[in-house]
């Protein structure tokens, strides 16, 4: 397993965490009161909230094999969240054996789990970076002891984005993302997916006041907003849509006949 130079393993249970917060949605365990509260408040604002957790959480799915059938044999998968299966590399190794696989996070309860996040097929190889989003040059290098960049990358940030500003002197979460583009090969592909306004304005307004209540940073983007993400790259059809409406299987059907899910969601491909 890999570290950053400095990870810290405190655990804050004094304030919310997405991760935890999103684990609560999914049914999961290793979340804490603070998380618990803040979910449950979201949910009781946005009736979407569980449905889009778990259709966002299909949509991984779906596009990791995409990927993997299109011949990507390597993924960096940042802002992982604490495993829920089927994990990534699991969905990825399933169609690659020998697929090879990154994943970073910053939350310390995902290196708590990142034993057992690492099991994969005899053929593949998994590791875990512990580092931010904010920090490429921490995770390209330890990423890079496991993943060759000079060939093609599937690089998936589910979920992740709404959490970051745009704001030139704050997170700058376009110039960090352009700056992950550029370190990878052509022929690499970028998963992404991120709440929006479009759908559902007045609700997510409520939301984006109870994470930022709570000191969590909160940035629903509109459909123009989240296109710019994927300047200069291919987009797979059927382009950018509802997390709901890319590729759906059987549990989109059913999770779009229930309600709006306010997630758009995209794979696209570096020329």
């Amino acid at each position: 397993m890999t570290g950053s130079d400095a990870a810290p393993t405190r655990i804050d249970t004094s304030r919310p965490h997405p991760a935890r917060v999103y684990d609560w949605w999914l049914g999961g365990k290793d979340n804490y009161p603070v998380d618990e509260e803040l979910a449950r408040k979201i949910a009781a604002a946005d009736e979407a909230a569980v449905r889009s957790a778990r259709s966002n959480r299909r949509f991984m799915h779906r596009a990791t094999r995409v990927v993997a059938q299109a011949g990507i044999h390597q993924f960096l998968d940042i802002g992982t969240g604490i495993p829920t299966e089927p994990n990534l590399h699991q969905v990825a190794q399933e169609i690659v054996p020998a697929a090879k696989v990154v994943y970073a996070d910053n939350d310390p309860i995902v290196l708590r789990h990142a034993e057992a996040l690492l099991r994969g097929t005899a053929e593949g190889a998994t590791d875990y970076v512990h580092a931010d989003f904010r920090d490429p040059d921490t995770i390209l290098r330890l990423a890079a002891e496991h993943l060759d960049f000079d060939r093609p990358v599937a690089l998936s940030l589910v979920a992740l984005t709404h959490y970051l500003d745009d704001a030139p002197d704050g997170d700058d979460v376009y110039g960090l993302l352009e700056g992950y583009v550029t370190a990878l090969a052509p022929g690499s592909f970028v998963i992404l997916s991120q709440v929006t306004p479009d759908l559902s304005p007045e609700t997510i307004a409520k939301v984006t006041g109870l994470f930022r209540a709570s000191g969590t940073p909160f940035h629903p983007r509109t459909r123009a907003e989240f296109t710019r993400f994927l300047d200069g790259l291919e987009l797979l059809a059927p382009g950018v849509v509802p997390a709901v409406d890319w590729r759906p299987g059987p549990g989109d059907v059913a999770a779009k006949a229930e309600g709006i899910v306010p997630l758009y969601a995209a794979v696209a491909r570096k020329p």
